[in-house]
């Protein structure tokens, strides 16, 4: 006759302590992903006058835009968001990162006697200037060693 068998349910995934620790390795592993890719990112864009080339990072004419890059940890979804802020009327970040048509609206400068012209809304194309997602792809690499070790 077989002897009966013990379970222990202590040690199943189930159980707070496991899960717990399960979502505090997470969050602290795409807390530093999500660093990474906003640290690469930043180092990629360069504060200068001229205008980048085509397919490069773009140039941070008054340095604002290294200043709004910036990652989040959404616990609802257990992901990590990395990306610049929208800064003033300036086209948004995707405009950047993909290029694409983008509304400016032009104000008529003032007359001498005081009045402007009328004003007017123009479609302008811009040139796709990657940097997020180059970034991502340089640290692509330092994932597994982010993982590991995770939970203690």
């Amino acid at each position: 006759m077989a002897s009966p068998v013990k379970i222990n349910f202590k040690y199943f995934f189930d159980r707070p302590a496991v899960k717990q620790a399960v979502d505090k390795g997470t969050r602290k592993a795409l807390s530093k992903w999500g660093a990474y890719v906003r640290t690469a990112a930043k180092s990629s864009i360069r504060k200068r006058k001229k205008s980048s080339a085509p397919g490069q990072p773009p140039s941070s004419h008054q340095g604002s835009l290294k200043k709004l890059i910036f990652f989040a940890f959404d616990p609802g979804r257990e992901s990590v968001v990395a990306g610049p802020l929208s800064f003033g009327k300036n086209p948004g970040a995707d405009v950047l990162e993909y290029g694409g048509m983008h509304s400016i609206f032009l104000r008529q400068p003032r007359r001498n006697d005081g009045t402007r012209g009328p004003s007017k809304t123009i479609r302008v194309k811009y040139r796709a200037f990657p940097f997020m997602g180059p970034a991502e792809e340089q640290v692509r690499g330092e994932l597994p060693n982010i993982w590991r070790n995770s939970i203690k």
